[in-house]
């Protein structure tokens, strides 16, 4: 995995942060956090999207964070446990793995 596809993966974890903040946050540190979650992750998406795909970079950035903040809310915020969320969760995850092997394997063909 290089630089590029790492900052995805960090933006994807911040965007989690932030998510899952605007639903919790209470209180002036909290939204603090949540305030500079939103700009680490759009500054990483957008450093990303300058050498990657911008359509790969978002739906990976989307899909990851997406999985992230349900899996979260099922284990530290109580959301109910569905086997259809997992599922769904598990098809999303591999349409997204999916589409990072293909750029991988486009990017090695162009060189």
């Amino acid at each position: 995995m290089n630089r590029d596809w790492l900052k995805v993966l960090l933006a994807s974890v911040f965007e989690i942060c932030w998510v899952i903040g605007l639903k919790h946050a209470d209180d002036l540190l909290s939204w603090t956090w949540t305030i500079i979650s939103i700009a680490i992750s759009f500054y990483g998406l957008i450093m990303a999207g300058r050498k990657l795909p911008v359509g790969t970079v978002y739906a990976v950035f989307t899909g990851l964070g997406t999985a992230g903040t349900v899996t979260l809310e099922i284990l530290l915020f109580g959301e109910s446990f569905k086997i259809e969320k997992i599922l769904l969760i598990g098809m999303l995850l591999a349409g997204v793995i999916g589409l990072k092997m293909m750029t991988d394997a486009e990017e090695g063909a162009e060189t």
